[in-house]
This record gives C-alpha cells, sequence and structure tokens, in this order.
C-alpha cells in the first residue's frame, strides 16, 4: 500500500509536470511528442492506482463492481504496454539519429513521430484485449468479492489460456523490448567512444540507468508471472505463499518504472530542463513583481491618505 501510494503521488506529480510543460510550452519535436506521450501513458496508470490501493486496504476485496474491475486492468495493462513500446521506440529512435544522421534530417517529423506514437497506442489496445475479456469477479453473493482473471471453468482450459496470457506478455512486453532497447544503446555507446562525440560520462550513465531501471522494474514481474502460473495449478502450499507474498512487491516496482521514467527520459534532457527553469523563475519573479506593485501601491494609498489628514 505505501509503495502503491507513492507511485501515485509521484507519478502522477512528476508526469502531470512533463504532460504540462511538453503539451503547452515547449515547442512540438520529436523527442516531446515521444517524451509527451509516455508521460500521458504513465500518469493515467498511476492515476487508476487508488483503485489497487482499495483493493490491497481492503485485504483484496473489490467493492467497484464488475465493469470496473474490467476497466481497471485494461487500463493499466493498456497503459504499461504502451509505456513499454514508447520506451522501445524511444530507444530505436535514438539508435536511427546516431547511424543513419542524413535520413533523420529528411524523414524524421514530428507529424512522422506522432503517427508512431498513435500504432503504438493501438497496438498497447490490441495486447490489451485479453485482460478485457477474461477479468471478472465472484458475484455468488458473498461479502468478499475479489477481481480476477477467470480463464475458464474447465481447469485444462483455463491452464492454456493462462500459460498463454503470461507468456505472450512476457515476450511482448519484456524479451523483445528488452533486446531491442540493449541492442540500440549498445550500437549508440560504440558510436559515441568510437566517434569520440563526447567527453562527459553523463550519457553512459543515462543510458545504463535506463537499462538497469527496466530490467529491475520488470523482470521480476515476469518471473513471479510464471511461478504464478504454476502456483494456480499445481498444489504447493510453499509455493503458493511464495506466490502470494511476491506478487504484490514484484507489482509494485513495475508501478514504479512509471515514476522513474520522467527522470530518466525527461528531467535528464537538456531542452526539458532549461523550459522547465526558465518557466518557474518567470513565475516566481512574476508572482515578486505582482507582490511588490502591490506594496508600492498601498505605500503610495497610505502616503496619500496621511497627507490629507496633514
Amino acid at each position: 500500500m505505501v509503495v502503491y501510494s507513492v507511485a501515485f503521488l509521484l507519478g502522477t506529480i512528476g508526469n502531470g509536470v512533463v504532460i504540462f510543460f511538453t503539451g503547452f510550452v515547449m515547442k512540438r519535436t520529436v523527442n516531446v511528442v515521444w517524451f509527451l506521450n509516455l508521460a500521458i501513458a504513465d500518469f493515467i496508470f498511476t492515476f487508476f492506482l487508488p483503485l489497487s490501493i482499495t483493493y490491497v486496504a481492503l485485504d483484496f476485496h473489490w467493492p467497484f463492481g464488475k465493469f470496473m474491475c474490467k476497466l481497471n486492468s485494461t487500463v493499466l495493462f493498456i497503459n504499461l504496454y504502451a509505456s513499454i513500446f514508447l520506451l522501445t521506440v524511444i530507444s530505436i529512435d535514438r539508435y536511427i539519429s546516431v547511424v543513419f544522421p542524413v535520413w533523420c534530417q529528411n524523414h524524421r517529423t514530428p507529424r512522422l513521430a506522432s503517427f508512431v506514437a498513435g500504432a503504438v497506442w493501438i497496438l498497447a489496445l490490441i495486447f490489451s484485449i485479453p485482460y478485457a475479456i477474461f477479468r471478472d469477479i465472484n458475484d455468488n453473493g458473498e461479502d468478499y468479492v475479489s477481481c480476477y482473471n477467470n480463464f475458464h471453468a474447465d481447469e485444462d482450459i483455463a491452464y492454456s489460456r493462462h500459460k498463454a496470457t503470461v507468456i505472450i506478455r512476457f515476450i511482448a512486453s519484456f524479451l523483445i523490448p528488452f533486446t531491442i532497447i540493449i541492442f540500440c544503446y549498445s550500437v549508440i555507446l560504440f558510436r559515441i567512444q568510437k566517434n569520440h562525440m563526447t567527453t562527459s560520462s553523463k550519457p553512459f550513465k543515462v543510458i545504463l540507468a535506463v537499462i538497469i531501471s527496466f530490467l529491475v522494474c520488470w523482470f521480476p514481474y515476469h518471473v513471479f508471472s510464471f511461478l504464478e502460473l504454476s502456483a494456480n495449478y499445481v498444489e504447493n502450499d510453499h509455493l503458493f505463499y511464495v506466490v502470494f507474498v511476491g506478487i504484490p512487491i514484484t507489482s509494485s516496482l513495475a508501478f514504479i518504472n512509471s515514476c522513474v521514467n520522467p527522470v530518466l527520459y525527461v528531467f535528464m534532457g537538456r531542452d526539458f530542463k532549461k523550459k522547465f527553469q526558465d518557466s518557474l523563475r518567470s513565475i516566481l519573479e512574476r508572482a515578486f513583481t505582482e507582490e511588490s506593485a502591490q506594496l508600492d501601491s498601498k505605500s503610495k494609498t497610505k502616503s496619500t491618505s496621511d497627507s490629507q489628514l496633514v
């Protein structure tokens, strides 16, 4: 509950700030398109976390009904897939910028980036359809209601569907994206070192942080998804207990990734930091200027009234 709550606060605030600046302050560029869509995906994901917080707080009792059970899971996975796919697209875009600079000058436009981002959202929606279909509640009239994946009444069919869902999710949301991210950033680092593009160690630190955060946040989640698959269909009390304890923890790590993304991909960027600092400075200057003007106005009014009294 604590981790979910922290993820909700940091995720909504951090991604909300990014949405504001990329959507309304900064000039529309390819990077701005990527970061805006990434922030929207992470913001919506963290915005729905209070439902999960309530679910955990009530000892996994779901009081919101069947529709919200389906909607909550579907929205969460749409934005999780969109976030992961966008991280992959960002790494591909950076790879292309380094390896094919001439092509980028002629074809890398915000319009093309917007089309790619739209395709990412459609792809995320397609991969999230199973959660809208299989998500269900045990509506047997009891006071305790759980929101769970109801794959089928028949155990063999349920196992096959559950297994297919876990494998597809692992391949589509971790194995392929992580492989692409590793490849792209490895090539970028090699090119930077080979051509001596920079003497700073910051690009290496940022890239390393991106890879480590993705691995740490998502790999345990998929490991426990496979363990959960075994625990649900094999009678093993120890394994069931491990999964019962581990799933909330690994899910928390996955949720934290939505808070880390703004820091790694946006706040470390020079353009965003400059816009943020300039905007914050202008807001403070405006506030102090208005306060100073109000004080001067009050002072003048007071001096006028005093002179009239004299």
